[in-house]
């Protein structure tokens, strides 16, 4: 790869992380949206996360992994229940690095 292609892809790599950010923004500054939009975009980041965290506590070698040595899934429902309880992030990252590590050194 030469370094005039290197530079060119890190600049288009670049707007096309900043532009879909950008707009909206740009776009809705100093508008007020419909309530039932605001409150449905609340669930955006949450639905995101979801998307990401859940094939990897489900899913292992291509295939579903409910089984008992599965020690993702099992620290994911203490951390899940203290993020309900707390609405800690903090909280319940330690809680779920707690649990792994905790299992790690029994077994």
């Amino acid at each position: 790869m030469t370094n005039e292609l290197f530079f060119i892809t890190i600049i288009g790599m670049g707007v096309v992380t900043y532009v879909p950010r950008l707009l909206p923004a740009w776009f809705l500054r100093g508008r007020k949206l419909h309530p039932f939009i605001e409150a449905w975009l609340k669930y955006v980041p949450v639905a995101v996360l979801a998307a990401l965290l859940l094939p990897s506590l489900l899913v292992a070698d291509g295939q579903m992994n409910l089984s008992w040595s599965n020690l993702y899934l099992w620290a994911a429902l203490p951390a899940g229940f203290t993020a309900w309880k707390t609405r800690s992030m903090f909280a319940t990252i330690l809680v779920g690095m707690a649990v792994v590590a905790i299992v790690r050194l029994i077994l």
